[in-house]
């Protein structure tokens, strides 16, 4: 077997830990994303990708006046000589710079199909066109040079690229910016170029200008799409600490609409602006899905009208609907109102800063300053150059005679040139332009044009001397700059930002609107199969006196079980528990309102999209009115967890929602059960085991929202949990339900009174040995409990009925199933107005 290569010489191979090179290899990655892709230069605004597109398109000639190229062109210039990566990467960045829905002032201008706000996608880089944007060739290059900035080496050092573009303007803010690094990301919103030159103007005039009167002249972004800033709070938190949240919603009109010919006229909304980065189609979409599926009462139709003058999205209501509360709805459930987070992080001097808005612009003054000192230095330079070249020449020409003499002596050039250099006191520089100048400039006209020409130089030398040498003098040049480019380029603020007195108007009144939906009642029926249904009192006393009630004891087959009812108000909510460990509140007005013989809609469905859709993915729902609100919640899970907390902590949740208790792999949650301190909790297993303990503090205290929770009970092998109940008093009964339908009331005191986490007590003799318990409800007198077996089958119980017997006693059979069929759940339904929430087996 031969030899193993050694390529590495001796002494070249490092031994190192394998965590302090991955930390020090993940750094350099970090640090490689953030500087050479990800954030933006505060300086001129720009990503490296975009730097490179502008400088590349600059090189190519491809100004305002030239002929528009094709985009295949650019991308293949900048991949091939300064940006190594993939060209859909380089061509999706072309395009944002050309899209006017996305950038407030295009870098570049296109011709072809470069996408719209309805996310379309733009036509593939080969049909597509583009030349630079008047703003992008004037306020970005200028006369770029490397004496006016930093030019580095490209990645094969064949070229040289800038490291920065002399920017005229705060490209930063102008056209915002928005990427994600590693660890940190950067959301920038556009702002108007006429109030920036303004607020840059007055933090030259006035150093010392408050955040307040920089406010002022800078009220707020200025996005390209227009809309509506809500509130200048958010605006004011990114302008002092460079991070904020800033509501943003479209812009909206009432209007009558005549739907076709021969119908009543309908009242409309009108939606002609939408929030900035929204995506038209989508919306509209989201709307449809949302009226489809009973979430978004009041609306009878929707189409988009939209084209070449603007945006028009016609929203149709229906003869009954409130249009302000309509809208209301689309702002509450549709991206018709959004959040813009702005997050100010940019590049300065090489590494990330979350920069105030005063920062930002200080560091382009900064820069701006720098660059123009930079660039009269070298007009100074080939101006001073230039006089000392006249300067020889008109000393020739006062001396013509000598100088014909000279080079009529002189054996070659380079003796003539010596010569001038000794006789004349010249340069070399000097001597060479004599001997360089043709016949033609002996002629008077020739002198008279040196002349004018030496005035002309000597005049811009003083000038471009005194703006060097005088910094106010150089801020006054800058200030000029600056109003010249907002005369060229400023246009009319986009974005509204309405008064502080007209958004308290809106409220109140909207207010008031739901102030008077708020004094309508209605029933909630939650159903086995996991839909919620809503309708007024009047329509389900009707529906109920149409409906037959079950006989007693006898199974029938229904295609759903209502297991809870509740009598609430629109303006109360709805709790409800899911199997992971969540919790999420329903508005009861959120609830569609049920059509006649409507089974209602699941309630799943009205939850966030992170739930899982199938049926049961609610343990339980709970109407979350002062009396509950006044109990604790004490949750389950499979696995025999239990915990218990306030359940005023989850009222008046967000849209995400909160975790009621942290679970295992493998676990999930099965009871949740509202108590009082004081009471006593009644669980059981399906081997028919009884735990009851006190509810306290030292058997069960009240835990943070990430806890697990304790153990409840111990469990055998093969047994599940299969019932929890709280019982105000030992006096109180549970009921005992068995799979094969066997069943016993007994008095709670018969179960002995343990701690949590014991064994518990027998406390059902099964008459089968394939038997095990089913469910443990509470049983209350005056009440009736559901059956619900696996075929689907429904028995109603009077519970009064069934017999009372003691723990070792046998059970009575109370139903009669066929083969293979069991009972599955059981619950004793809520009635409405009886101020209980009820509990399911």
């Amino acid at each position: 077997m031969a030899d193993p290569l050694n390529t590495l010489p001796s002494g070249q191979v490092i031994t190192t830990s394998l965590h302090s090179e991955v930390q020090r290899s993940y750094l350099e990655y970090a640090m490689s994303v953030i500087v050479g892709r990800a954030l933006p230069d505060v300086r001129d605004g720009l990503k490296p990708v975009h730097r490179r597109i502008l400088y590349a398109m600059h090189e190519l000639g491809l100004t305002p006046d030239r002929p528009y190229r094709k985009c295949a062109r650019v991308v293949g210039d900048v991949l091939g000589k300064y940006h190594p990566h993939g060209d859909q990467a380089v061509y999706d960045a072309l395009v944002r710079m050309v899209q006017t829905f996305s950038s407030r002032y295009p870098l570049l201008d296109g011709h072809g199909n470069f996408g719209s706000v309805d996310n379309d996608p733009p036509a593939a880089m080969r049909y597509t066109e583009t030349r630079l944007a008047s703003v992008g060739h004037e306020a970005l290059l200028g006369d770029i040079s490397e004496a006016l900035v930093d030019f580095t080496d490209n990645f094969d050092s064949s070229q040289q690229e800038p490291v920065v573009l002399p920017a005229q303007l705060p490209n930063l803010i102008l056209n915002g910016s928005s990427g994600i690094a590693v660890g940190m990301a950067t959301n920038i919103p556009p702002h108007n170029l006429g109030e920036v030159v303004d607020g840059l103007i007055a933090l030259i005039d006035r150093p010392g200008i408050t955040d307040e009167q920089l406010f002022e002249i800078i009220p707020g972004p200025d996005f390209p799409t227009g809309g509506e800033i809500i509130g200048t709070e958010g605006i004011y938190d990114a302008y002092r600490t460079g991070r904020g949240s800033i509501p943003l919603r479209g812009v909206v009109r009432f209007e009558e609409v005549r739907p076709g010919r021969g119908k009543q006229r309908r009242n409309a909304i009108i939606v002609t602006e939408l929030p900035f980065q929204v995506n038209k189609a989508g919306w509209i979409e989201k709307i449809a899905d949302l009226v489809n599926n009973g979430r978004l009462d009041g609306i009878a139709d929707i189409r988009d009208e939209s084209d070449r003058e603007g945006m028009r999205v016609v929203i149709e209501l229906k003869r009954e609907a409130q249009a302000q509360r309509v809208l209301h709805d689309l702002y509450r459930m549709t991206p018709l109102q959004t959040n813009f987070g702005a997050i100010m992080l940019a590049l300065e001097d090489g590494q990330p800063r979350q920069m105030p808005l005063r920062e930002i612009l200080l560091a382009f003054l900064n820069f701006r300053e720098e660059t123009l000192t930079r660039q009269y230095q070298h007009e100074l330079d080939k101006t001073q150059a230039r006089l000392h070249i006249i300067e020889g020449l008109l000393t020739a020409l006062g001396n013509l005679d000598t100088v014909i003499d000279i080079l009529r002596n002189a054996p070659d050039g380079t003796t003539a040139k010596q010569v001038f250099q000794q006789q004349f006191d010249l340069s070399e520089r000097q001597s060479d332009a004599i001997l360089a100048m043709p016949l033609r400039r002996l002629t008077g006209l020739e002198r008279q044009n040196l002349e004018k020409e030496f005035q002309e130089a000597s005049t811009q030398r003083n000038e471009l001397q005194r703006l060097l040498n005088d910094r106010k003098e150089l801020l006054k040049a800058l200030k000029k700059e600056l109003r010249s480019l907002k005369k060229k380029f400023s246009d009319p603020r986009r974005t509204r930002i309405p008064s502080a007195a007209a958004i308290a108007k809106e409220s109140q009144q909207l207010a008031e609107i739901i102030s008077e939906a708020a004094e309508e009642e209605a029933i909630l029926e939650f159903t086995q199969k996991g839909y919620v249904r809503r309708s007024s009192p009047r329509s389900y006393q009707r529906r109920q006196g149409k409906q037959e009630a079950a006989s007693t004891g006898t199974l029938q087959e229904v295609e759903d079980v209502i297991l809870q009812v509740e009598s609430a108000l629109t303006n109360q909510e709805v709790l409800a528990l899911t199997r992971d460990g969540r919790a999420f509140t329903v508005k009861v007005d959120d609830i569609p309102q049920a059509q006649r013989q409507a089974k209602g809609v699941p309630l799943v469905r009205l939850l966030p999209d992170s739930v899982p859709s199938e049926a049961g993915a609610v343990v339980r729902q709970i109407l979350l009115t002062e009396a509950a609100l006044e109990q604790d919640l004490v949750v389950v899970t499979r696995q025999g967890r239990i915990k218990r907390v306030p359940l005023k902590e989850y009222s008046q949740l967000t849209g995400r929602g909160l975790t009621v208790m942290k679970l295992k792999d493998g676990d999930e949650l099965a009871y949740a059960v509202l108590a009082r301190a004081g009471e006593h909790l009644v669980l059981a297993t399906s081997g028919g085991r009884l735990l009851r303990f006190e509810i306290d503090d030292d058997n069960l205290p009240i835990m943070g929202r990430n806890a697990q929770g304790p153990q409840a009970l111990r469990m055998r092998k093969q047994e599940t949990l299969v019932g929890c109940v709280a019982i105000a008093k030992e006096s109180s009964c549970v009921l005992l339900i068995s799979a094969l339908g066997f069943a016993k009331r007994m008095p709670a005191n018969s179960v002995t009174l343990a701690s949590r986490g014991g064994l518990g007590t027998q406390a059902f003799q099964f008459s089968l040995k394939s038997d095990t318990l089913a469910a443990l409800t509470a049983a209350d007198p005056g009440t009736e409990a559901t059956l619900i077996t696996t075929a689907d089958r429904v028995a109603q119980i009077t519970v009064a009925k069934v017999p009372r017997q003691g723990r070792s006693t046998p059970c009575d059979r109370i139903l009669k199933l066929n083969k293979g069929e069991s009972v599955a759940a059981v619950t004793i339904a809520t009635l409405p107005d009886n101020g209980s929430n009820g509990n399911e087996g």
